[in-house]
C-alpha cells in the first residue's frame, strides 16, 4: 500500500497557522484518530479526533474527505471546544 497522501485546503493551512497547530498533529489525527464521526452537514467529509499530549490533553479536531484509499484533503482543523481531556470517548 502506498505511503498516505494528505493534502491542504488553503483554508485548513489558515487555521493551522492562525491557532499554532503543528501539521504532524493533523496527519496523526486523521491516521490514527481516537475516534471519527461523519460530519452532520456534510456526509462526503469525515471529523477525526485525537488528545494532543503537546496541547495539556485538548483534542484536536480535524475535518476531512477521503480521495482514495491513501489520499486525505483536509479541510480545518481546530482544538475541538466540546471535548477536553478526559471527553473523547467515541469508539473509531
Amino acid at each position: 500500500m502506498p505511503a498516505p497522501t494528505i493534502t491542504y485546503a488553503q483554508h485548513a493551512r489558515d487555521q493551522i497557522a492562525l491557532r499554532a497547530l503543528d501539521e504532524a498533529w493533523v496527519e496523526r489525527t486523521i491516521l490514527t484518530p481516537d475516534a471519527v464521526e461523519p460530519d452532520p452537514l456534510h456526509p462526503d467529509r469525515r471529523r477525526a479526533f485525537r488528545a494532543l499530549p503537546e496541547r495539556d490533553g485538548r483534542v484536536l479536531r480535524v475535518v476531512y474527505v477521503i480521495r482514495s484509499a491513501s489520499t486525505f484533503h483536509v479541510i480545518t482543523a481546530s482544538l475541538d471546544r466540546g471535548r477536553g481531556p478526559g471527553t473523547h470517548e467515541i469508539p473509531v
